[in-house]
């Protein structure tokens, strides 16, 4: 009797999985416009038109769960900083990628603070939204790099004067490699792909250096060697 071949379709559910990505505007055609931009093969969209932009109507406003979100930051500052601050207290492993005209330190670094992974203007949306959103997802960061640079500089001058936590010197050599790429802004699978191991064996080495350093994310992870390094000068 014949083998029966293993269905093809397993194997291609694998390789189409898609990033389930949920947009939030005010405006329907902004809404219109980000679909047109992620209109991709690897992109699963929804979308969600924010009925108010009042503040404390954003905190709270109903959303579907998804694993990234894009917020358009056409509103006023306090109430695109309440709509990022209630998705994270919802979901707090969500990444969260905000859109707007420009940024600056008075609307970038109080995102930054709360946890937002990605900062893009809108012309430059046209052309890397995708690509962002793939960042993101795979736990980097997508930030102009002088304002992320500025914001650094502006957490370690808040920190002088006050005891900083002790950083880890027993790291291993994979983890100082692992470390490195992280300071660079690189995903898991851009790490994965420059290491030559799996995303699986990125994961437990980013793991194992939050848990040493003691954060819990990664921002706080990068920010917490800079410090000591800083403190060391």
């Amino acid at each position: 009797m014949p083998k029966i071949k293993k269905s093809k379709k397993k194997k291609q559910n694998k390789r189409t999985r898609r990033l389930k990505v949920c947009l939030l505007s005010p405006h329907p055609l902004v809404l219109g416009e980000f679909q047109r931009q992620l209109s991709l093969p690897g992109f699963d969209i929804k979308t969600r038109r924010l009925e108010s932009t009042l503040a404390p109507d954003m905190r709270a406003a109903p959303m579907p769960r998804a694993p990234v979100y894009v917020v358009d930051a056409q509103m006023p500052r306090t109430s695109t900083e309440a709509l990022s601050a209630g998705i994270l207290e919802r979901f707090p492993t969500a990444r969260l990628l905000v859109v707007a005209e420009k940024f600056s330190d008075t609307n970038g670094f109080p995102l930054l603070r709360l946890g937002v992974k990605g900062l893009l203007s809108y012309a430059q949306a046209r052309e890397n939204l995708p690509r962002a959103l793939q960042a993101v997802a795979g736990g980097g960061f997508w930030v102009p790099r002088s304002l992320l640079a500025r914001f650094v500089d502006s957490m370690l001058k808040g920190t002088r004067g006050r005891r900083l936590l002790s950083a880890p010197t027993e790291l291993s050599r994979r983890e100082r490699e692992v470390l490195d790429a992280l300071l660079e802004n690189q995903a898991n699978k851009e790490i994965a792909n420059k290491l030559n191991i799996s995303e699986r064996t990125v994961k437990f080495h980013v793991s194992n250096l939050l848990a040493k350093f003691g954060v819990q994310r990664r921002n706080d992870l990068i920010l917490q060697h800079l410090q000591a390094r800083a403190s060391a000068l």
